[in-house]
């Protein structure tokens, strides 16, 4: 490898959402520096399946239904 050509790779805190924490390796900040998440698996709709709505703005999702409703597959 060339050197001075790569981020510095040191260990740093991750806080998620629920206030638990735990250490890993990254480029992001400085050694010891914390992370604080915004969005995490524990409570993010992608990863716990939560309820989410279909928004139809514009009528596109109805359009799309009536132009395809006698398919049957």
């Amino acid at each position: 490898m060339k050197k001075d050509i790569h981020p510095d790779y040191h260990r740093i805190t991750v806080r998620l959402t629920d206030g638990t924490t735990y250490e890993t390796r990254s480029t992001w900040g400085k050694e010891g520096d914390t992370l604080t998440l915004e969005i995490d698996p524990s409570s993010h709709p992608a990863w716990t399946g939560g309820g989410h709505k279909l928004m139809d703005t514009g009528g596109r999702v109805s359009k799309f239904k009536k132009k395809f409703a006698g398919l049957d597959l």
